[in-house]
């Protein structure tokens, strides 16, 4: 009788204590992008922080960039919500958090979409940034373009947009090329302007540095259900 209460005692100790050593593999949240894989520059950070800063106060809804070192065995399905539910991200009541979370080590991205935002931001269109916006930058090497790439086309899809699509192969097309070509006539003629519209709409930002910023940001208590799409490359 005694060994079965022992055995019964061991098996509640391991119910409860795997799930707490899990936790314990979550990185702290330190900011709107967490960079724990170093794949980002400092001006990108501050420019990523920034631009969510703003979305969330004019939204609510809390966007956040995680760049893991290692998923520690787990699919990133699984770390992607378990991480969304430890930080969480989003607002009691509205869970209305996104995690765009990569991981170099294991070649493998994520959308991970609260249960409030799953109608905007539906699996299909976090399919397609993964698959159409931010693979085909990580494909090439471009692992800081692809993360910025992404996160402006989730923002573009919670604006009520469509997924703002890359030609294959990072071609440039006719269009843009012509676009670019009267930038450069443009520039030529007025080139002050020109860099100082080139200054403002640079992706990265100035290179202020910084590493992850935040300001003393929290989660908001939101909850994740498993919304939204992975990929591999």
């Amino acid at each position: 009788m005694r060994r079965i209460v022992a055995s019964i005692g061991l098996f509640l100790i391991l119910l409860y204590a795997v799930p707490a050593m899990a936790a314990q593999s979550f990185p702290p949240l330190t900011g709107r992008v967490v960079d724990n894989a170093h794949i980002l520059s400092p001006s990108a950070i501050q420019s990523l922080d920034q631009q969510l800063a703003a979305y969330e106060n004019g939204t609510s809804n809390q966007v956040v960039v995680a760049t893991i070192s290692s998923l520690n065995g787990d699919s990133i399905d699984d770390y992607g919500y378990q991480l969304g539910r430890y930080w969480h991200i989003g607002q009691k009541g509205k869970d209305n958090g996104v995690l765009l979370i990569v991981a170099p080590h294991e070649h493998e991205v994520r959308i991970e979409v609260g249960y409030g935002l799953e109608p905007v931001l539906t699996d299909a269109a976090s399919s397609e940034i993964v698959n159409q916006v931010i693979m085909p930058d990580f494909r090439a090497g471009h692992m800081e373009q692809g993360v910025v790439d992404g996160t402006q086309a989730i923002l573009s899809v919670l604006g009520g947009k469509t997924v703002p699509v890359q030609n294959a192969n990072g071609h440039i097309s006719g269009l843009e090329m012509f676009l670019l070509f009267l930038f450069v006539l443009f520039a030529i003629q007025h080139p002050y302007i020109a860099l100082f519209l080139l200054s403002r709409g640079s992706v990265g930002g100035s290179s202020m540095g910084g590493s992850g910023g935040g300001g003393g940001f929290s989660g908001g208590g939101g909850s994740f259900g498993g919304g939204g799409a992975s990929g591999s490359w």
